[in-house]
């Protein structure tokens, strides 16, 4: 995508005000009729999207994969999977999205692979403490005959995070780790042919045109030295905490300036990554100049609807970047998130409530992320056991549900389902009939819908320059509300109480619902210059 911005020595990098729009593929639109969403339907709905008035798309994993879980195993990094197209749909979106003006940016999985990936299927071929095992880590087991796993970790699915393997003879063999479900086994980054790999990799997407990487599980990749067992009873079980051995080992950081070395190669690309890192000096390490580019935080998305509460995300964010000086990043739901009208109480006050953290979220310095959906105020939904499809559901044996209702399509047109996603009569995961209201089709036409305040929104965002500077000043406000101003003169109010408020002074800019003689009402924002 060749703009002045790519060139410039003087310009801010696109990215550090730029507004993402996360494309979860299968459920976003389906241009093949067989019900899962698809690169064809992506690019049918280029226009929408542009519309809406977002700088820039980030696709879900569309690279060719078993899909054990959804395209996060993935069996060859340098193709797409055919139940999202080819390589010349790829091309063909990204040619025509920067013909709008959006810049597209996709999921990278450095971590793990499938286990279909020909480096496994050949590692399972090989023998213990072949080349072919080393780009892995497998491991012998402990115990009588090995029968025990390496070490306690567990895997973030459920159940030990080692899998045994049946040797070449018929034999009981060695493990291998996998921090994931067990069709994802972790790479050995001790190894340099993992390394040269992805760079292989980045180099083949980004001479493609692509703009930038997600990177899934950012904080991974690195394993302390002799993979030693944890005392798991002084620490959260199952959580990406700063103390599990699974996560945050120092090496990450070497991985992450060699992925920054081969980007720098194509100005005027990013990587931004996948980050649960909750003490901010070390979150701060992964974006310094020569890290990734931007850091996902997700304390904006974690905080409960409360002017404390979110007033403490918003510090801890900025915080978080700006030891580094590192451009902050603000979400408020994502593909592993509950969403956010649903997270809020539903109903009539979550979707208040999220109209109003919209405007929060689209207010603040930085980069902002919106997933697919969230324009609309879609709810989470309570699917029926037999549509669950996350491996979460089977692997955590029904105890946990999984992410699915955060997953289904989006509802585009018409009264009933599948609303214009698909046409066949069954999307991958059924849709409700109640969201009939909450179509594109519907709120385009409705001044007072979630879509048209996004539209608005996101408009005033890039081109008033109000919305300019990269710090901020909070305001005194009432018990229970929270202001803060941007060094461009754009102030954002936040009333977070079960009554209406007086505006903080200036011409009001935008609200996320009408005024109540003049005062801010609950579960309301408001932007004022």
């Amino acid at each position: 995508m060749n703009t002045d911005e790519k060139t410039s020595p003087t310009a801010d990098p696109w990215w550090t005000n730029a507004v993402f729009y996360q494309i979860y593929p299968r459920s976003f639109a389906d241009s093949n009729g067989d019900g899962v969403g698809d690169l064809g339907g992506v690019r049918e709905r280029l226009g929408y999207l542009e519309l809406l008035g977002v700088d820039a798309i980030w696709l879900s994993p569309v690279m060719r994969s078993p899909m054990a879980d959804h395209g996060y195993d993935v069996s060859d990094p340098r193709d797409i999977d055919p139940l999202f197209g080819d390589l010349e749909a790829m091309s063909a979106l990204v040619t025509e999205a920067h013909a709008r003006k959006i810049r597209v940016t996709m999921d990278l999985v450095p971590n793990h692979t499938s286990v279909e990936h020909e480096w496994f299927t050949a590692a399972l071929a090989a023998a213990p403490g072949s080349p072919e095992r080393d780009r892995y880590l497998f491991r012998d087991g402990r115990g009588a005959d090995g029968a025990e796993p390496p070490n306690n970790w567990p895997s973030i699915f459920g159940g030990p995070a080692w899998t045994r393997v049946t040797e070449a003879d018929g034999s009981p063999g060695q493990w291998y780790l996998h921090i994931f479900a067990p069709e994802q086994p972790d790479l050995n980054w001790e190894n340099p042919e993992v390394a040269e790999d992805l760079a292989k990799t980045l180099r083949f997407w980004l001479d493609l045109g692509v703009d930038g990487f997600r990177i899934d599980v950012a904080h991974g990749m690195a394993k302390p030295e002799g993979l030693p067992d944890h005392d798991w009873d002084t620490n959260k079980l199952l959580s990406n905490d700063d103390d599990d051995p699974r996560f945050n080992n120092p090496g990450v950081h070497e991985i992450h300036r060699g992925l920054r070395r081969v980007m720098d190669e194509y100005p005027g690309t990013m990587a931004v990554g996948e980050i649960w890192v909750r003490d901010n000096e070390r979150f701060g390490e992964y974006i310094r100049p020569d890290e990734l580019h931007l850091g996902f935080n997700f304390r904006l998305a974690e905080a409960e609807f409360g002017a404390e509460s979110v007033r403490a995300a918003i510090e801890n964010s900025l915080a978080a970047v700006a030891g580094v000086g590192g451009t902050p990043t603000w979400t408020l739901s994502n593909h592993d998130v509950e969403r956010e009208v649903t997270r809020y109480g539903g109903g009539r006050v979550g979707t208040d409530r999220a109209r109003a953290m919209a405007l929060v979220e689209l207010a603040l310095p930085g980069a902002a992320f919106i997933y697919n959906g969230a324009e609309l105020g879609l709810p989470n939904v309570e699917l029926p056991d037999s549509a669950l499809q996350d491996p979460v559901w089977e692997r955590s044996g029904h105890t946990e549900r999984g992410r699915d209702g955060c997953r289904v399509p989006l509802p585009w047109e018409r009264a009933t389902p599948p609303f214009g996603f698909t046409s066949v009569g069954s999307p991958w995961l059924p849709m409700p009939p109640e969201w009939a209201s909450l179509t594109v089709e519907a709120q385009l036409e409705d001044l007072g819908s979630m879509l048209t305040l996004y539209r608005t929104a996101l408009d005033l965002r890039g081109t008033r320059p109000e919305f300019s500077g990269t710090e901020i000043d909070w305001y005194g406000s009432p018990p229970g509300c929270l202001a803060f101003r941007r060094r461009g003169g754009l102030t954002c109010a936040l009333n977070a109480t079960d009554a209406p408020i007086p505006l903080p002074p200036g011409e009001l800019l935008l609200a996320s619902a009408p005024l109540v003689d003049g005062a801010l009402p609950c579960n309301a924002a408001a932007w004022l210059v």
